[in-house]
């Protein structure tokens, strides 16, 4: 096992760093280094603190966390996470050693990313989280960037860093620790709304992803914003044909398409109940009521 690895006076380490290309630093979060290590009985980091976010698994052995104040103990699946600027110090039991993989990564939503699996500032250890599939996949991302002249491009590298968290945040461990789980289902809805209203979404199928029952929503969704789900998506499509009907050279046919109806008639009809014209009326009244000024 440590015939990749280089041992110094504490550890045998195998590490593999990354310079991030702009293509990943335009994104949110990309990866610094990966590796994995095998603590001698003398293994003791810190205290100290680090630039970036550093995710680190417990393989085997057993050893002891300390960030804010915190005292973790580690054992074998175990996760725990030292945060930029934060002082940090671990080590290993000498009877059990410590063995860890770990990856460090930086960006402006990598602390998001870290929620995601139920790690913050406040709560950076988790037990039981490892599962030998995300074991297997941070091994096989090791080896698949150990030789760039093989192959490995800034976006492969970036699928699988992203891969991997989703691979962790799916766990049985870790699935209802995600954001999604904790926002509240009727801004679920509302959300779902505001981008897939010209999808044909129907209310069904709102108060499914929200999670509960169509009639609860509806009744709900109006107590919260003064209008039933059907008529907040009617009012989404016709402000959404407005702004087409005068800021683009769009067709009627073609704005009616953009905002989900199936022919000019039934969005004419519905454009001039909710709006009070006919959309050609309204586009022309706007016209030439911004020529005037």
């Amino acid at each position: 096992m440590t015939e990749s690895m280089k041992e110094d006076h504490h550890e045998f380490l195998d590490i593999i760093f990354f310079t991030p290309s702009e293509f990943e630093k335009a994104g949110g979060a990309w990866p610094i280094r990966i590796g994995r290590n095998i603590a001698k009985t003398n293994y003791h980091i810190g205290p100290r603190t680090t630039p970036y976010h550093y995710l680190l698994f417990v393989l085997e052995g057993e050893g002891t966390f300390i960030q804010n104040g915190q005292r973790h103990a580690l054992r074998a699946r175990d996760a725990f996470c030292l945060f930029p600027h934060v002082t940090h110090e671990y080590w290993t039991d000498p009877e059990d050693t410590l063995q860890k993989i770990f990856i460090a990564f930086d960006g402006a939503h990598a602390a998001e990313l870290l929620s995601r699996i139920g790690l913050t500032p406040d709560s950076p250890y988790r037990s039981g989280v490892l599962t030998p599939e995300t074991a297997s996949a941070m091994r096989s991302f090791m080896e698949d960037v150990r030789k760039p002249q093989d192959g490995a491009s800034d976006l492969g590298r970036l699928t699988r860093f992203l891969s991997l968290f989703d691979r962790i945040a799916r766990s049985p461990a870790t699935k209802g620790l995600q954001p999604d789980s904790a926002t509240p289902w009727l801004q679920k809805g509302k959300e779902y709304m505001d981008i897939h209203f010209a999808g044909g979404i129907s209310v069904e199928g709102v108060s499914a992803h929200a999670g509960v029952d169509r009639t609860h929503f509806a009744k709900q969704f109006r107590k919260a914003y003064g209008l039933s789900p059907v008529q907040y998506i009617q009012q989404l499509k016709m402000t959404q044909a407005k702004r087409l009907l005068v800021q683009t050279p769009l067709s009627l046919t073609e704005v009616a398409h953009s905002v989900g109806y199936p022919d000019l008639f039934s969005f004419s009809k519905a454009f001039k109940k909710q709006v009070g014209l006919p959309p050609n009326r309204y586009r022309t009244a706007e016209n030439d009521s911004y020529k005037i000024k």
